[in-house]
């Protein structure tokens, strides 16, 4: 993204909290990237404000987006009223910021086999911007979408093929999505708990290649971009490197003779 684009992203979340904060509503962004949020942590930091408070210009914010774990979110800024639980819950009963489209084929037995490439594809053919539709879950014969409300009603109307499939499209609640992204459980020797080091251990790569990534601002912890290779990970600490996946890491489960460290992670497939 721009900097010129960021630098919108930072006047817009301002405007927003201040919104919140001084008419008594709920305000938020569209759905934002791993780097926007990065750049969102980066902002909140740069102001000296921190990022464990989830508060900005006198008002709460949550990162949401429509179920735990989710990699494309929205900043909700709350109003003085409203705390985080009343609101997760407000948006299970009665969605207001985001909801949930469950697509199935008309005839399962003659529908194609549908990839998340297939999804979004069609959807961004019904000319949807792409900041407007949060992550998509695919299993056997169906997709979960996250969309805004609005966007949400769209799809609902107007999205009925798919490549060769005919389908249908209602929404649901969020609780009655039960896809979650798949994952693979690694355990292996490290020498420590250095990002560059979990990095290259989870895939395959030399510390050299990893701190490359580091360098070219391909890798973000927690959503923010890791600049130095140096940085210990902390167990749950969740890891996005640009063109090779993520992964969350668990932390250590004991010491090998050499004295190097036994750690676990999931890596997402």
């Amino acid at each position: 993204m721009e900097e010129k684009s960021f630098e919108f992203l930072a006047g817009r979340v301002r405007d927003l909290a201040n919104r919140a904060y001084q008419n008594g509503f709920v305000t938020h962004t569209d759905f934002l990237s791993l780097s926007e949020l990065s750049h969102f942590y980066k902002m909140l930091a740069s102001e000296g404000v921190s990022s464990n408070v989830h508060e900005y210009c006198g008002s709460h914010y949550v990162i949401y987006g429509g179920f735990d774990d989710a990699e494309r979110a929205m900043i909700c800024f709350l109003p003085d009223y409203m705390d985080e639980e009343t609101f997760l819950l407000s948006e299970k009963t009665e969605p207001s910021v985001l909801s949930c489209v469950h697509i199935t084929p008309l005839n399962s037995k003659f529908s194609d086999d549908l990839n998340h490439r297939d999804y979004l594809g069609s959807l961004m053919n019904l000319g949807i911007e792409r900041d407007q539709i949060g992550d998509i879950l695919t299993g056997d014969k169906e997709a979960f979408v996250f969309a805004t409300t609005e966007i949400a009603e769209m799809i609902c109307k107007e999205l009925v093929r798919i490549k060769h499939t005919s389908v249908k499209c209602e929404k649901v609640s969020s609780s009655d999505c039960d896809i979650r992204p798949a994952f693979e459980e690694i355990g292996g020797s490290v020498a420590s708990e250095r990002c560059d080091a979990i990095i290259a251990f989870v895939y395959h790569l030399s510390r050299s290649e990893a701190q490359k990534l580091i360098e070219a601002e391909s890798v973000y912890i927690d959503g923010r971009t890791a600049y130095s290779g140096g940085y210990d990970l902390k167990p749950g600490s969740r890891v996005s490197v640009r063109g090779h996946g993520k992964f969350i890491y668990d932390g250590p489960s004991g010491t090998t003779r050499k004295g190097r460290l036994f750690v676990n992670v999931r890596k997402f497939v």
